[in-house]
């Protein structure tokens, strides 16, 4: 089965009225977080990022929290590489710290997303790993609404879902 057609058949496109994370509006919903809780659509989600990722050199893996981790985690028990979870703020207790995991500088990453629309979180992502000497090699997204960045890889668009 194709991944759009699991996709709709648990749910996880839904038509309505919603505001994004992003800010904007849409009549269309995709949940690839409720999709992940599926394993065999996790698992079909893996293959088809292996599948775009096989051509790139990079030694590890980043997200944001929270619909890139088990993206982040599932792929790098996939490819036995290591990943990076950033926060979406700094937690105010124990380390203080905005990331799970280490970056060494020089590593080459390959950031992961689960729903991508202007492609502000990616970047931020993007940014962080920048800063602490890591170099982004492609942003590999499950769905792509519409965002035009550098290197990006998408697995399925907004259209592929919607018809």
């Amino acid at each position: 089965m194709k991944l759009a057609e699991m996709l709709k058949n648990v749910g996880a496109v839904k038509f309505g009225e919603f505001i994004l994370s992003s800010g904007q509006k849409s009549n269309v919903y995709v949940d690839i977080k409720l999709a992940c809780t599926y394993p065999e659509i996790l698992d079909k989600i893996v293959e088809e990022m292996e599948k775009k990722v096989k051509v790139l050199e990079f030694d590890r893996i980043a997200c944001i929290e929270l619909g890139g981790v088990p993206l982040a985690v599932a792929l790098s028990l996939r490819l036995r590489k290591p990943y990076v979870i950033f926060r979406k703020r700094r937690k105010e207790y124990g380390t203080k710290d905005e990331l799970v995991g280490n970056i060494v500088a020089g590593e080459k990453v390959l950031v992961v997303e689960d729903v991508t629309t202007t492609g502000s979180s990616a970047m931020s992502v993007v940014e962080r790993v920048e800063k602490r000497g890591g170099k982004v090699v492609a942003i590999l997204t499950v769905v792509n609404r519409g965002a035009k960045l550098p290197n990006l890889i998408s697995i399925l668009t907004l259209e592929d879902l919607i018809s």
